[in-house]
């Protein structure tokens, strides 16, 4: 083990749709921004206060393929992966840098049309939907969860 870590876990709504880029070769690339916020009260004027954070988003291959047929703008999702910063010249020639999240891991939680209908505390029920990592999922007894009341 090298001793460091890059990891990144965000649960947001997509800001657009899936935007596909296909090479030769069959291989393929989705971007789409994600949007997180946390809110907080101003304890001097008792104003909620709501701050927004954009990430980009990088899936590949299948992955980028199933997000592309299954989310769209304004659908919560569980992202997980790693920071990348990409170096490349604008049409000034100067260099400019963006810090994407490549996504190794993701799963839907509500779409757009369900957020209305569902009470907010009520969990949705997630369809985990993992991008090819070479490492085989946890196995968990799951018979062991049938008395939990949720």
């Amino acid at each position: 083990m090298s001793g460091t870590l890059n990891k990144v876990m965000l649960i947001g709504h997509l800001g657009d749709e899936v935007k596909m880029h296909y090479f030769e070769g069959g291989n393929c690339i989705g971007r789409f921004p994600l949007a997180t916020h946390e809110t907080y009260t101003n304890k001097q004027t008792n104003e909620r206060i709501t701050n927004t954070e954009w990430h980009n988003i990088v899936v590949r291959n299948k992955a980028a393929e199933i997000c592309e047929k299954y989310l769209s703008k304004g659908d919560k999702v569980y992202i997980e992966g790693r920071l990348k910063t990409r170096k490349w010249m604008d049409d000034k020639g100067l260099e400019r840098y963006s810090t994407e999240i490549h996504c190794t891991d993701f799963t839907f939680l509500i779409t757009k049309g369900e957020s209305g209908n569902q009470p907010s505390a009520s969990p949705a029920t997630p369809q985990k939907t993992e991008a090819p990592t070479g490492l085989e999922p946890n196995s968990r007894d799951e018979g062991a969860d049938d008395d939990l009341p949720f």
